[in-house]
């Protein structure tokens, strides 16, 4: 459908796809302006595209319609809409009405009724009607003059189509959500029929009247809940059914866009920061967004020496070109190079096969004769490189014998660090976000699940443009992710200085491994079975009958059937809770829940740990290489996968000894390396607290000092008790967590807990004043920083729902500090890397957890090692009170704590 005669966009489906896709961006007065933005990108888009002569975009109107009349429950276990939505509807609307085109919102019916009654009336008059949406209830308004578009996925839906994706044609539709059930808007179906049941029942009987008059021959249970359905399914089609004859004041041929308003454009684009439609607006030519979003170039495949040689001239002399490999794996100590992709400019990219292989494939240019001309370039700190998680390209490159270099920007990690709380950096979701792009995806052109292909199978007419597209791509995304960097001097020099050089440090860390002692491991797999196994006998005993403690629905009927122990918590589906922390409560009550936590932890370790780290063996290397992640966590912690290190438990002896098979090679040891309550020292300078600055100054035990404070006590006279309630205190405060919460973890009334919470604020009250300095902060920026200029968005800080703001305000007393020890942690990693490559070749960080380093060392450089690990460390930061570093030895990881 080249040129509609209609378009009709539903404003509310993409209002709320665009809140809950796109990144929670404020301008700089806190207001949220993401789904805003994602509208009007959307919007400009088709209107770029088709050009409409009749345009409408529609909402919902507040209150109630008739459906609420119909069913009391209609849409009853939706949330409240979030408060940083709901002040976004107001720009939007004025943006909408400020750029010519006409809005429709009516009251007593949604959206889709509306957009139904217009589709209607100008089908019957033959026109032609493109619905933009992203809503499968419109699929029941396709027929050969309608059709649906989804800009956020760039899919159309014809009648074709809606038989492809649903199964049964538009008209069958309404029969087929009366069926399932729509769990967004609580309209019930018939309970466990699925897509596949609905459309094998459409197909057997035509019609939803057709299944309700045959439901007597429906078998098995399926067909009871058929049957038990039958007096409520009128009413659900009737719900799900989009209105056709809605009383509008406006027709199609009403809908025709004006002129736009440039004075209100400008001025609601001043207000929400959109400065490069500002910028378009005011006649600034060509901006970097236009550039960004121009449509996909000419894509090069290389195949022959002379154009090889003119690219590697264009590359050197580009001021920075984007680069990106395709590999055999995604293992990267295993993967190697099949084709490399370039790009210099928007729309300048080319791809080079380099092992690509099946029946009829071109002659390519050899591989390794290729990356050796290539190696002078790749390795060369002066030529500047851009690329989309880069650490992963090197570590493949470094397979190949190239070290790569001049790694200037990564737009991952642009992104991250322009908004660390954005779910996904990966590139297809940037490219769709900030481009209002579709990237080729793997699958088409490799294929999915059991019928895909390797990358060096597939032929170099697709392989090429998907290649070069991933260089292009990228480089329109530095194009307008640097200069917004460039921009905020805190963000850039986290981006600079932490981010950017971490990538190579990472690279090498990942490289070097860690070995595991896998005779170790496969004996603490057989320990642990034979006390899951013990655990198994006690649960039967007690629970008269053998059951299965992986099975939440047998572990509910035992808990709260046969011992009638309380339901504390219920799942979505109306279950009884079977976790953990519910389970935590009922152990107080009776041992059975304790043991089936038990049992829980022990099948964790076994299947996470020592049964699957010796099968992440490398077989060239022996070791262990995990995978760090920079582009994860909102405070800038890292984390890591394959296996993850992270999260193995070190206050049970399990999973202590589990430390104990990270073993050091012959005639090395190893060093672990780790802050010594770093963020209650973080804590302390922020706050400039007196009592606490003189306890970490003075090398006071910061608890048993606390305890003194608050309990009035000399440090000598203070009971263990007492320092344990007051470690509760400190960590806990940090933390957000309130009376209640320390009530619980001390096992004290919470009367009695909201008197040490109001102790130690007197006794701190430079504490205090922190973190209601923070708050306010927070509240009027919609963000917080860390010591070293690390951002972190909070979109809650200002939402009505209480509950809402006050985690965000917990999170934003918090960050600061655990995102400071973050930067702490990367900034010593920085240091010490560069000690070891230029002082001491020959030692080995080989793995960061949480605020600790870990190294191998030769044992003749043991105590050089040592002093130079304190120093560097230590040095990391300058805070008000002194950063102190535990360090211990040993030829496990476990022995070196």
């Amino acid at each position: 459908m080249s040129k509609p005669a209609l378009i009709l966009v539903d404003g509310s489906s993409y209002l709320y796809r665009a809140f809950h896709a796109l990144p929670p961006l404020t301008n700089a007065h806190g207001e949220p302006t993401g789904a805003v933005y994602g509208v009007i990108n959307m919007l400009k888009r088709l209107i770029k595209d088709y050009a409409p002569e009749h345009v409408g975009v529609i909402f919902d109107a507040k209150g109630k319609t008739f459906r609420d009349d119909l069913y009391a429950d209609y849409k009853a276990n939706r949330p409240p809409m979030p408060d940083a939505l709901r002040a976004q509807i107001e720009p939007l609307h004025a943006l909408i009405r400020a750029m010519g085109l006409p809005l429709l919102a009516v009251e007593g019916v949604e959206a889709d009724d509306v957009i139904g009654t217009l589709a209607c009336q100008a089908a019957a008059q033959g026109r032609d009607v493109l619905i933009s949406s992203g809503d499968k209830d419109l699929a029941q308004l396709v027929d050969e003059h309608v059709t649906l578009v989804n800009t956020m996925s760039n899919t159309t839906l014809d009648r074709a189509g809606v038989i492809d994706k649903f199964g049964v044609p538009p008209e069958r539709i309404v029969d087929y959500l009366a069926l399932v059930g729509d769990s967004v808007d609580n309209v019930p179906g018939v309970e466990k029929c699925g897509p596949k049941t609905a459309v094998k029942w459409l197909q057997a009987y035509d019609s939803l009247d057709g299944i309700m008059a045959h439901a007597d021959e429906v078998k098995g249970k399926v067909g009871d809940n058929l049957r038990a359905a039958l007096a409520w399914l009128p009413q659900a089609r009737e719900l799900v059914t989009v209105k056709l004859d809605v009383p509008l004041e406006q027709g199609p041929d009403d809908l025709v866009p004006s002129a736009p308003d440039t004075d209100t454009l400008r001025a609601l684009f001043t207000r929400l920061e959109f400065n490069t439609w500002l910028q378009e607006l005011n006649g600034g030519g060509e901006t970097a967004e236009d550039t960004a979003t121009q449509a996909t170039g000419h894509y090069e495949c290389v195949l022959d020496d002379a154009e090889l040689a003119v690219w590697i001239e264009r590359l050197k002399q580009a001021e920075v070109f984007a680069f990106d490999t395709e590999t055999t794996s995604l293992d990267y100590m295993q993967a190697r190079v099949v084709g490399l992709s370039f790009a210099v400019e928007p729309g300048a990219a080319a791809y080079v096969p380099l092992a690509h292989d099946y029946p009829g494939v071109p002659e390519q240019l050899d591989r390794e004769a290729v990356l050796e001309r290539l190696r002078p370039l790749l390795e060369s700190r002066e030529h500047a490189k851009v690329g989309h998680h880069l650490k992963y390209d090197r570590n493949v490159l470094a397979n190949h014998g190239i070290t790569l270099e001049g790694i200037r920007h990564d737009t991952m990690l642009e992104s991250y660090v322009l908004d660390a709380t954005a779910n996904r950096h990966d590139l297809d979701t940037l490219c769709a976000a900030h481009l209002d792009h579709r990237n080729i995806k793997y699958a088409d052109v490799a294929g999915k699940g059991a019928k895909q292909i390797p990358f060096a199978a597939v032929g170099l007419e697709e392989a090429t443009p998907y290649a070069a597209e991933d260089a292009d791509m990228t480089l329109r995304l530095h194009r307008l992710f640097w200069p917004k960097l460039e921009a905020e001097p805190g963000l850039r020099k986290v981006y600079e200085e932490i981010e950017i050089p971490l990538l190579r440090v990472l690279s090498r860390i990942e490289r070097n491994g860690v070995r595991i002692d896998a005779e170790r491991l496969r004996k603490q797999s057989a320990a642990l079975a034979e006390r899951m196994s013990a655990i198994e006998k006690q649960t039967r005993e007690i629970a008269g009958c053998a059951f299965n403690l992986g099975s939440p629905k047998q572990i509910q009927e035992i808990l709260y059937d046969r011992l009638k122990l309380p339901v504390l918590r219920k799942t979505p589906k109306g279950q009884p809770s079977t976790a953990e922390d519910v389970l935590e409560e009922l152990a107080a009550q009776h041992e059975l829940p304790r043991l089936i936590l038990d049992h829980r932890s022990l099948a964790k370790l076994k299947s996470t740990y020592t049964d699957r780290l010796p099968e992440r063996v490398d077989p060239d290397t022996g070791r262990v290489h995990t995978s760090y992640h920079q582009a994860v966590a909102s405070t800038g912690r890292l984390s890591s996968s394959e296996p993850n290190l992270q999260n193995i438990p070190v206050r049970t002896e399990e999973g202590r000894r589990i430390r104990q098979a990270f073993v050091a090679e012959p005639g090395n040891i190893l060093i672990a390396a780790d802050y010594s309550q770093i963020e209650l020292r973080i804590m302390a300078h922020l706050s400039a607290d007196p009592g606490l600055l003189k306890a970490f100054a003075e090398g006071q035990d910061i608890h048993r000092a606390t305890a003194a404070e608050v309990f009035g006590e000399t440090l000598d006279t203070v009971t263990t008790d007492q320092r344990r309630a007051a470690k509760a205190i400190n960590f806990g405060l940090i933390y957000g967590m309130s009376a209640f919460g320390l009530a619980r973890q001390l096992d004290i009334g919470r009367a009695e807990a909201q008197d040490y919470v109001e102790r130690y604020f007197a006794r701190y009250p430079g504490v205090r004043e922190y973190m209601d300095r923070t708050r306010a902060r927070a509240k009027e920026d919609g963000y917080v920083e860390t010591l070293f200029g690390r951002r972190l968005y909070l979109p809650d800080i200002n939402a009505r729902n209480g509950q809402i703001r006050a985690q965000a305000e917990r999170v934003a007393i918090n960050a600061p500090m655990q995102g400071s020890a973050a930067d702490i942690i990367k900034r010593a990693m920085i240091r010490v890397d560069r000690w070891i490559e230029t002082q001491a070749p020959n030692v080995r960080m080989i793995m960061q957890v949480h605020d600790e380093l870990v190294l191998e060392v030769p044992d003749s450089r043991l105590d050089e090692t040592r002093a130079a690990l304190r120093e560097h460390m230590e040095d990391a930061a300058e805070l008000a009170v002194p950063l102190i570093v535990d360090i211990g030895t040993g030829h496990d990881w476990e022995a070196a704590h």
